[in-house]
Protein backbone atom coordinates (compact mmCIF):
# COMPACT_ATOMS: atom_id res chain seq x y z
CA UNK A 1 0.00 0.00 0.00
CA UNK A 2 1.71 3.16 -0.95
CA UNK A 3 1.46 6.06 1.61
CA UNK A 4 0.15 9.74 0.86
CA UNK A 5 3.84 11.18 1.18
CA UNK A 6 5.63 8.81 -0.93
CA UNK A 7 6.79 10.19 -4.37
CA UNK A 8 5.98 8.11 -7.28
CA UNK A 9 7.61 10.44 -10.03
CA UNK A 10 9.54 13.66 -9.60
CA UNK A 11 10.48 16.05 -12.65
CA UNK A 12 10.48 19.14 -15.23
CA UNK A 13 7.06 19.84 -16.49
CA UNK A 14 5.59 22.83 -18.35
CA UNK A 15 2.21 23.76 -17.70
CA UNK A 16 0.16 26.70 -19.81
CA UNK A 17 -0.57 29.79 -17.85
CA UNK A 18 -4.10 31.21 -17.64
CA UNK A 19 -3.04 34.84 -18.40
CA UNK A 20 -3.91 36.45 -22.09
CA UNK A 21 -0.56 35.12 -23.71
CA UNK A 22 -1.12 31.58 -22.55
CA UNK A 23 2.90 31.11 -22.08
CA UNK A 24 4.39 27.81 -20.88
CA UNK A 25 5.76 28.12 -17.55
CA UNK A 26 8.39 25.34 -16.67
CA UNK A 27 7.47 23.76 -12.96
CA UNK A 28 8.68 20.95 -11.19
CA UNK A 29 6.36 18.18 -10.27
CA UNK A 30 6.12 16.04 -7.44
CA UNK A 31 3.64 13.27 -7.74
CA UNK A 32 2.67 11.29 -5.07
CA UNK A 33 -0.66 8.54 -4.40
CA UNK A 34 -3.29 11.31 -3.85
CA UNK A 35 -2.13 14.95 -5.68
CA UNK A 36 0.53 16.53 -8.13
CA UNK A 37 1.93 19.43 -6.60
CA UNK A 38 3.55 21.76 -8.96
CA UNK A 39 6.80 24.22 -7.87
CA UNK A 40 7.42 27.58 -9.84
CA UNK A 41 11.04 27.42 -11.10
CA UNK A 42 12.18 30.76 -9.18
CA UNK A 43 12.62 30.68 -5.15
CA UNK A 44 10.13 31.76 -2.59
CA UNK A 45 6.82 31.08 -4.60
CA UNK A 46 4.38 28.48 -3.29
CA UNK A 47 3.48 25.49 -4.22
CA UNK A 48 0.11 24.70 -6.24
CA UNK A 49 -1.65 21.29 -5.42
CA UNK A 50 -3.80 19.21 -7.59
CA UNK A 51 -5.46 16.99 -5.28
CA UNK A 52 -6.20 13.65 -6.96
CA UNK A 53 -10.29 14.03 -5.75
CA UNK A 54 -11.11 16.97 -7.51
CA UNK A 55 -9.02 15.25 -10.90
CA UNK A 56 -11.32 14.19 -13.24
CA UNK A 57 -9.04 12.66 -15.85
CA UNK A 58 -6.31 12.91 -17.89
CA UNK A 59 -7.30 13.72 -21.18
CA UNK A 60 -6.39 14.91 -24.73
CA UNK A 61 -2.60 13.19 -24.94
CA UNK A 62 -1.07 14.63 -28.06
CA UNK A 63 2.82 13.77 -29.40
CA UNK A 64 4.48 16.45 -31.47
CA UNK A 65 8.08 16.66 -32.09
CA UNK A 66 9.60 16.43 -28.72
CA UNK A 67 6.94 17.46 -26.13
CA UNK A 68 3.60 15.56 -25.14
CA UNK A 69 0.64 17.18 -24.64
CA UNK A 70 -2.05 16.57 -21.81
CA UNK A 71 -4.68 18.21 -20.36
CA UNK A 72 -6.27 17.59 -16.61
CA UNK A 73 -9.87 17.95 -16.39
CA UNK A 74 -11.03 18.68 -13.13
CA UNK A 75 -13.98 17.85 -11.29
CA UNK A 76 -15.55 21.58 -12.28
CA UNK A 77 -14.39 20.84 -15.80
CA UNK A 78 -11.69 23.40 -15.44
CA UNK A 79 -8.86 22.50 -17.89
CA UNK A 80 -5.33 22.39 -17.09
CA UNK A 81 -2.59 22.39 -20.29
CA UNK A 82 0.89 20.07 -19.75
CA UNK A 83 3.52 19.53 -21.57
CA UNK A 84 6.38 17.56 -21.27
CA UNK A 85 9.32 16.14 -23.02
CA UNK A 86 8.52 12.94 -24.62
CA UNK A 87 10.57 10.59 -22.89
CA UNK A 88 9.62 11.48 -19.59
CA UNK A 89 5.70 10.23 -19.68
CA UNK A 90 4.51 12.32 -17.34
CA UNK A 91 0.99 11.74 -18.51
CA UNK A 92 1.17 8.18 -17.80
CA UNK A 93 2.90 8.46 -14.36
CA UNK A 94 -0.13 11.14 -13.50
CA UNK A 95 -3.06 8.77 -14.99
CA UNK A 96 -1.96 5.37 -13.07
CA UNK A 97 -1.78 7.19 -9.88
CA UNK A 98 -5.06 8.73 -11.00
CA UNK A 99 -6.39 5.39 -11.37
CA UNK A 100 -5.15 4.01 -8.30
CA UNK A 101 -6.71 6.30 -6.24
CA UNK A 102 -9.95 6.24 -7.61
CA UNK A 103 -9.82 2.68 -7.27
CA UNK A 104 -8.41 2.89 -3.44
CA UNK A 105 -11.56 5.39 -3.24
CA UNK A 106 -14.14 2.96 -4.43
CA UNK A 107 -13.00 -0.01 -2.23
CA UNK A 108 -13.33 2.26 0.57
CA UNK A 109 -16.60 3.21 -0.36
CA UNK A 110 -17.27 -0.17 -1.05
CA UNK A 111 -16.20 -1.50 2.23
CA UNK A 112 -18.28 1.19 4.43
CA UNK A 113 -21.14 -0.34 2.70
CA UNK A 114 -20.85 -3.80 3.94
CA UNK A 115 -19.77 -3.24 7.35
CA UNK A 116 -22.87 -4.74 9.09
CA UNK A 117 -24.00 -1.69 11.24
CA UNK A 118 -24.85 -2.04 14.98
CA UNK A 119 -28.57 -2.56 15.61
CA UNK A 120 -30.86 0.86 16.96
CA UNK A 121 -31.73 -0.31 20.37
CA UNK A 122 -36.04 -1.14 19.91
CA UNK A 123 -38.04 0.10 23.29
CA UNK A 124 -40.01 -2.80 24.15
CA UNK A 125 -43.48 -1.49 22.87
CA UNK A 126 -42.12 -1.22 19.62
CA UNK A 127 -40.68 -4.92 19.61
CA UNK A 128 -44.41 -5.98 21.06
CA UNK A 129 -46.49 -4.46 18.51
CA UNK A 130 -43.87 -5.40 15.75
CA UNK A 131 -43.90 -9.28 16.73
CA UNK A 132 -48.11 -8.77 16.83
CA UNK A 133 -48.67 -7.18 13.47
CA UNK A 134 -49.35 -9.87 11.05
CA UNK A 135 -47.02 -9.76 7.87
CA UNK A 136 -44.02 -8.87 9.62
CA UNK A 137 -40.53 -10.81 9.89
CA UNK A 138 -37.75 -11.24 7.41
CA UNK A 139 -38.71 -10.30 3.77
CA UNK A 140 -39.18 -13.16 1.31
CA UNK A 141 -37.48 -13.62 -1.93
CA UNK A 142 -39.12 -12.22 -4.91
CA UNK A 143 -40.25 -15.20 -6.73
CA UNK A 144 -38.27 -16.32 -10.52
CA UNK A 145 -39.29 -14.80 -13.77
CA UNK A 146 -40.61 -17.25 -15.88
CA UNK A 147 -40.10 -15.36 -18.96
CA UNK A 148 -36.81 -14.12 -19.88
CA UNK A 149 -37.13 -10.14 -19.76
CA UNK A 150 -35.97 -10.14 -23.56
CA UNK A 151 -39.28 -11.90 -24.63
CA UNK A 152 -41.43 -9.29 -22.19
CA UNK A 153 -40.11 -6.56 -24.17
CA UNK A 154 -40.39 -8.82 -27.50
CA UNK A 155 -36.88 -8.31 -28.14
CA UNK A 156 -36.14 -12.13 -29.09
CA UNK A 157 -38.29 -12.22 -32.25
CA UNK A 158 -36.71 -11.68 -35.37
CA UNK A 159 -37.55 -7.99 -36.60
CA UNK A 160 -39.79 -7.99 -39.69
CA UNK A 161 -39.00 -5.58 -42.35
CA UNK A 162 -40.89 -4.29 -45.01
CA UNK A 163 -39.93 -5.25 -48.83
CA UNK A 164 -38.45 -1.98 -50.59
CA UNK A 165 -40.34 -0.46 -53.03
CA UNK A 166 -43.51 0.64 -53.13
CA UNK A 167 -45.66 0.73 -49.65
CA UNK A 168 -47.73 -2.07 -48.61
CA UNK A 169 -51.77 -1.42 -47.49
CA UNK A 170 -52.44 -1.67 -43.88
CA UNK A 171 -54.47 -5.18 -43.21
CA UNK A 172 -56.94 -5.96 -40.92
CA UNK A 173 -57.19 -8.33 -38.46
CA UNK A 174 -58.41 -10.95 -41.43
CA UNK A 175 -55.71 -10.18 -43.12
CA UNK A 176 -58.52 -8.02 -45.42
CA UNK A 177 -57.65 -4.47 -46.80
CA UNK A 178 -58.63 -1.90 -44.37
CA UNK A 179 -61.15 0.57 -46.44
CA UNK A 180 -59.64 3.83 -46.41
CA UNK A 181 -60.89 6.27 -43.59
CA UNK A 182 -62.02 9.95 -45.16
CA UNK A 183 -63.24 12.16 -42.13
CA UNK A 184 -66.46 11.30 -40.48
CA UNK A 185 -67.68 9.60 -43.09
CA UNK A 186 -65.16 7.07 -42.71
CA UNK A 187 -65.08 7.39 -39.06
CA UNK A 188 -68.93 5.88 -38.72
CA UNK A 189 -67.80 3.49 -41.64
CA UNK A 190 -65.55 2.18 -39.02
CA UNK A 191 -67.68 2.42 -36.19
CA UNK A 192 -70.34 1.05 -37.70
CA UNK A 193 -68.40 -1.83 -38.35
CA UNK A 194 -67.25 -2.74 -34.96
CA UNK A 195 -69.26 -5.56 -32.72
CA UNK A 196 -70.16 -5.03 -28.96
Amino acid sequence: MKTPGEVLREGELEKRSDSLFQLWKKKRGVLTPDRLSLFPAGPGARAKELRFHSILKVDCVERTGKYVYFTIVTTDRKEIDFRCAGESCWNAAITLALIDFQNRRALQAFRSRQEPRAPRPVSAGAAAAAAAAPGTGPPRPAPPLTRSPRRNLGLDQPRRSRPRGRAQEPRGRAGSPKPPAAGAAGLARCAGALTY
